[in-house]
């Protein structure tokens, strides 16, 4: 079964965008695994000890090696990624840059119309630049806007509508994986 590793860039306690990451984990667990990977305890990037990372940082870096593929959930602060989620991207472009050709997707949920489609494009940059090198599935970018109308109290999603479009860009995925798969054995 494809591995997903999962890193949820809200570290609230109540944050949608965790609540969608483990609705998303529990929907799909007959087709893939999502493993959500936590980023509040990581250390602050800091290039003078890449090298020789800290514990928290190797402990993070090797929960993804194995990883068959990325999901990436932001919520939108001040028009961007949060900086928790920035810093755990900035590790990861260093070293071993774990995600680098890697499928990768992305999904947001904020309470406003938007949903999260300024911190995405921000996102799509990150992951494309030099050190990074995400293979980022396009055109496929879930987007919740109004998140707080559209999830009960148990975290399940309840606009038919979004999780519709949702089981479509899981397949659509799916699909994107297996070609680069086969393509990587060419």
């Amino acid at each position: 079964m494809m591995k997903i590793a999962t890193i949820v860039g809200s570290i609230r306690k109540d944050s949608y965008n965790m609540k969608l990451a483990q609705y998303m984990q529990k929907r799909y667990e007959n087709d893939v695994a999502f493993e959500i990977i936590p980023i509040h305890d990581l250390d602050h990037y800091d290039q003078d000890v890449e090298e020789d990372a800290p514990e928290s940082i190797q402990a993070f870096k090797a929960r993804l090696t194995d990883a068959d593929a990325f999901l990436i959930v932001t919520p939108e602060f001040n028009h961007s990624i949060p900086g928790v989620l920035k810093n755990a991207l900035d590790w990861l472009s260093r070293g071993e840059k774990e995600m680098e050709g890697k499928p990768t997707f992305i999904a947001g949920a904020a309470t406003g119309a938007l949903g999260t489609v300024r911190a995405q494009m921000h996102l799509r940059q990150i992951l494309n630049a030099p050190g990074m090198g995400a293979n980022v599935l396009p055109g496929n970018e879930i987007l919740i806007g109004r998140v707080q109308h559209k999830i009960d109290e148990k975290g399940n999603l309840t606009d038919e509508a979004t999780v519709e479009f949702i089981d479509g860009v899981i397949k659509q995925f799916i699909q994107f994986t297996q070609l680069q798969k086969e393509r990587a054995t060419l």
